[in-house]
């Protein structure tokens, strides 16, 4: 079904759990408001803007891997990537470096992004509860960095093209003098944050995760991958980090990421609620029914990718695939706006792991359980190789 088509018949919608995750103030739907927070977010997460950020993704990574991972024969991949992941998101998308508050932030992030896609059945020790509670701490603490962020804006101290919090902040005081619109407070902005960490954290996780899995299992495609990134690390000087151009010759290594993508979409899907009565794939849906779209229905269809259970990064040379096969950052007009922003976090990773390390598996029959994305159950310990020369 075509974007167009299906914007015509077709309207966003989000199941309770997220809208309660998601909490905005005076019983404000997530669904109905989320257009305005897309309407905030280009001047920091389109192409021209990721360029800025490529210099500290890159600084960032090394101060991460000094901390956790030289020195280690062995780590767990998806809690330090997890870590270093959400740092990240909240250093350059809020501006908070201070190690207390992103320790304040961290703590109850886990289980609000586990209790988003979770039964919402509120009652103690559940999963969906504890969620709840969790995101409730969090907007209390970014409740508390809007407003010391309006005070420094306010002063000076602070400025409003800097990250996207402060922007956030300018534009809706802005919206906000607009009498005919109800009025979005501090709270929503928190609410708002939250789901763009939640989301963001749960794409570049789950895909990097898989990147490691996948260059273990596949040492040839290491090796391709290993070939490219030393070229660009021979470019480069001592302690130069990485910029867009860097990023731009990654082509067979984001090959290598889009077919992990395709394989393992870190996504649970797309939610809509149809508008008006339709037909399609010979079943008619009738209007107000609800809708989920899994990415598995066309990225593993061998009509779109043939053999698709074999990992190919092939299939993305030349033109790729076709229209609206390949969807992990969804599609059309509602395509995830973050899209540029995980790529070039995840290439900036790629870059960092792979120049440094070669690795093995210790759980080399580890499974993968989806639990609502994809994870590997023990966490992917590995043994660590370190190159012999590091770029």
């Amino acid at each position: 079904m075509g974007g167009l088509l299906a914007r015509l018949i077709l309207s966003l919608w989000w199941p309770s759990s997220v809208e309660s995750i998601i909490k905005k103030s005076n019983n404000k739907s997530v669904t109905a408001e989320s257009a305005k927070v897309r309407q905030l977010l280009p001047p920091f997460l389109r192409a021209h803007a990721v360029k800025n950020y490529i210099g500290d993704m890159d600084y960032e990574l090394r101060q991460h891997l000094e901390e956790y991972w030289t020195g280690h024969d062995q780590v767990e991949v998806c809690p330090f990537v997890a870590k270093y992941t959400f740092a990240l998101a909240v250093k350059l998308l809020l501006g908070v470096r201070d190690a207390t508050e992103l320790e304040k932030l961290a703590k109850p992030f886990v289980e609000a992004a586990g209790g988003i896609i979770a039964v919402p059945i509120n009652i103690p020790g559940t999963r969906f509860n504890r969620g709840v509670k969790a995101s409730k701490r969090i907007r209390e603490v970014i409740n508390g960095i809007i407003a010391q962020r309006r005070k420094d804006l306010a002063d000076g101290t602070a400025d409003p093209s800097q990250n996207l919090l402060s922007h956030m902040i300018v534009e809706v005081d802005k919206r906000n003098q607009d009498t005919k619109n109800a009025p979005t407070t501090d709270g929503d902005m928190s609410s708002d944050l939250l789901g763009l960490l939640i989301g963001g954290y749960d794409t570049i996780n789950t895909t990097v995760v898989f990147i490691m899995m996948m260059l273990v299992d596949y040492p040839n495609v290491y090796q391709e991958v290993l070939k490219e990134q030393m070229e660009i690390a021979k470019e480069k000087s001592s302690g130069e980090l990485l910029n867009w151009d860097d990023l731009r010759k990654m082509k067979y290594s984001w090959n290598v990421a889009c077919e992990v993508l395709r394989m393992r979409p870190p996504t649970v899907g797309a939610f809509r609620v149809a508008k008006t009565d339709f037909t399609y794939g010979g079943f008619t849906i009738p209007k107000g029914w609800k809708l989920h779209y899994l990415p598995h229905y066309t990225q593993r269809n061998h009509e779109f990718f043939p053999n698709p259970d074999k990992f190919d990064p092939s299939r993305f040379e030349g033109a790729g695939p076709a229209p609206y096969t390949f969807v992990p950052f969804g599609g059309g007009a509602r395509m995830c706006p973050g899209n540029e922003y995980a790529r070039a976090e995840i290439l900036v990773f790629m870059y960092n792991i792979i120049t440094r390390y070669n690795w093995e598996r210790l759980i080399p029959d580890e499974k993968v359980v989806i639990d609502p994305l994809p994870r590997p159950v023990h966490g992917l310990p590995i043994k660590l190789i370190p190159h012999k020369t590091q770029a």
